[in-house]
C-alpha cells in the first residue's frame, strides 16, 4: 500500500510501511493528541499501516479553529482518508469512538466492504446517551475532571502555562463528545471489538456491551481493570488482539 498522498497535517505517519495490506486510522480521546498512537504505530509496523488523526486547534494545529461537534469532525476526517479502495480499519478511544462510529457509517454508505473493522474503547455505545456538561465547567474544574482520568501525565497538568494553552481544544472536545446525538440508521456490516475498563466512570461494562446493537457483522468485548485510561497499562493484549484481527489471513 502506498504511504503517499495524504494529508499531513490532519494524518500523521510515524512509520511508513508501503507493503501493509491494511491501513488502521487512530482516533484520538478529547483533549488528546497523534502522538498517543505512537506505540500502536510502533507494535503494528510493518503489517499495518497506522495513521494518526491530529484534530484542528492542538500542537502544531494550535492556531487552527477547533471543531466542537462529532458530524463537522466525521466529515473532515472522511475527506483526507487514503484515496483508493484499499482496506481501512479504525480504531477510538473515547470521544475517538463516537468519531470512528460515524467515520464507519460514512466509509459504509460510501464504498461497502472497505471497511474492515471498527476497534472502540473507553466510550458506551453511541446509543446509550447520558447528560454530560463538563464542557461548561469552569477551568480550573475542568482540569481537575482531566485529572482525575489520570490519562494526562501529571508533569504536563502542573504546568499551568501549557494547561491553559491546550483547554480550547480540550474544552471543544469535551463539547463534541458531550452534545452528540445518536441519529437512528442501518447497523455496520463491519466487525466490532470493544475494549472496556471494568471501573471506567465513562462507560459501564453493560453501556459498553451496547456496542453490539450497532453492527450485523461479528462482535467481540474485552474488559480490563481499570478506569477510563485502563488501555494504558493494558497496552499490549489489546495490541495482539487488533494484530490478529487485521492480519489472519
Amino acid at each position: 500500500m502506498s504511504t503517499a498522498d495524504v494529508d499531513r497535517r490532519w494524518l500523521w505517519r510515524f512509520h511508513p510501511s508501503p507493503d501493509a495490506r491494511v491501513t488502521l486510522i487512530c482516533l484520538p480521546h478529547a483533549g488528546g493528541s497523534a502522538s498517543f498512537f505512537f506505540p500502536v504505530s510502533a507494535a503494528l509496523t510493518p503489517d499495518v499501516d497506522v495513521l494518526a488523526v491530529q484534530y484542528p486547534g492542538r500542537q502544531d494545529r494550535r492556531h487552527e479553529r477547533c471543531i466542537d461537534n462529532i458530524p463537522e469532525l466525521a466529515e473532515r476526517v472522511f475527506d483526507v482518508l487514503p484515496a483508493g479502495d484499499g482496506p481501512i480499519a479504525l480504531f477510538g478511544h473515547s470521544m475517538g469512538a463516537l468519531l470512528g462510529f460515524e467515520l464507519a457509517r460514512m466509509i459504509e454508505k460510501a464504498a461497502r466492504g472497505r471497511l474492515v473493522h471498527l476497534f472502540v474503547s473507553g466510550r458506551r455505545a453511541p446509543s446509550r446517551p447520558r447528560e454530560e456538561y463538563n464542557y461548561l465547567l469552569s477551568d480550573d474544574d475542568l482540569i481537575a475532571q482531566i485529572r482525575a482520568l489520570n490519562g494526562t501525565d501529571s508533569r504536563v497538568l502542573d504546568d499551568d502555562e501549557l494547561v491553559r494553552l491546550a483547554l480550547p481544544a480540550i474544552r471543544a472536545d469535551y463539547r463534541a463528545a458531550e452534545t452528540y446525538v445518536y441519529r437512528q440508521g442501518a447497523p455496520l456490516s463491519c466487525p466490532i471489538t470493544v475494549f472496556a475498563g471494568r471501573d471506567d466512570p465513562k462507560a459501564t461494562v453493560e453501556e459498553s456491551q451496547a456496542w453490539s446493537e450497532h453492527t450485523t457483522g461479528d462482535f467481540r468485548i474485552h474488559v480490563y481493570p481499570g478506569g477510563h485510561f485502563f488501555l494504558i497499562p493494558h497496552r499490549q493484549p489489546i495490541l495482539d488482539i487488533i494484530s490478529l484481527a487485521l492480519t489472519k489471513g
